[in-house]
């Protein structure tokens, strides 16, 4: 290659890589302002008041975002088809207790009652929280989930009555329900006290990373390296030639 197309094409790769760099750096910027939304929604969606199941169904029939909005729902717990998930909870291992809530009308929602320590599994850990009368549930909808999240996830033990993922429709197989009386969602139950204490409501987490900024300034740092690096070339004089 000529050497004096080498400058040129120099110039040409720099010009590329600064493109794409500050690119990057914009995408993270976008990526900011829409998590950022994101979040502010969900709080706002937690802090409103809670509206009749009736209105979530409908919602989500529709096709509409339901997740974290809160809801009501009256019924009946039937505690000897509860299913349980296995999770930590402020540093404890145990599991969350899905219970079915029997609605007026024989439907039924798989309520997350809340935790309970591993040796509190079995019912009989904790009878005193078997709710036996007619239950207003004020909790959080949940969205189905339409998969197993990820390979690395353990496959639910349903003989053990120990599930990983929420596998709503296996929740409700394994327990002898038909898929067309289960509503289509979970609810999280709120902080209300259970008798005894167990299960423990409010557990819903919501845990969304957001590190955009900070790798929003890694691109446009680099950026600006890149710039400071052929600034530094451009107009550093040549050194002198050694006598031949």
């Amino acid at each position: 290659m000529p050497r004096r197309r080498l400058p040129v094409l120099t110039g040409i790769l720099v010009l590329i890589a600064l493109a794409i760099l500050i690119s990057l750096g914009t995408w993270q910027v976008e990526r900011l302002h829409w998590k950022e939304g994101l979040i502010a929604d969900i709080a706002a969606r937690q802090a409103a008041a809670p509206v009749p199941l009736a209105d979530i169904e409908a919602m989500a029939a529709t096709g509409g975002d339901i997740e974290y909005r809160r809801v009501t729902a009256t019924g009946r717990y039937i505690n000897n088809k509860e299913r349980h998930f296995f999770a930590t909870w402020r540093g404890q291992t145990g599991f969350y207790v899905y219970t079915p809530l029997e609605l007026a009308d024989g439907r039924v929602l798989f309520v997350n009652r809340g935790f309970v320590p591993y040796d509190n599994k079995e019912p009989e850990m904790r009878m005193q929280g078997q709710l036996t009368d007619q239950q207003a549930v004020t909790g959080l909808a949940r969205e189905k989930l339409p998969g197993k999240p990820s390979w690395v996830v353990p496959d639910n033990d349903v003989a053990k009555n120990i599930f990983y993922w929420k596998d709503l429709d296996v929740m409700a197989e394994s327990v002898g329900l038909e898929k067309a009386r289960v509503i289509p969602f979970f609810v999280d139950a709120d902080s209300t006290p259970n008798p005894a204490g167990l299960p423990i409501g409010g557990v819903t987490q919501v845990d969304l990373p957001n590190d955009h900024l900070q790798y929003a300034f890694t691109w446009y740092g680099l950026a600006a390296v890149l710039i400071a690096v052929v600034g530094i070339s451009w107009f550093r004089k040549p050194g002198k030639q050694p006598a031949q």
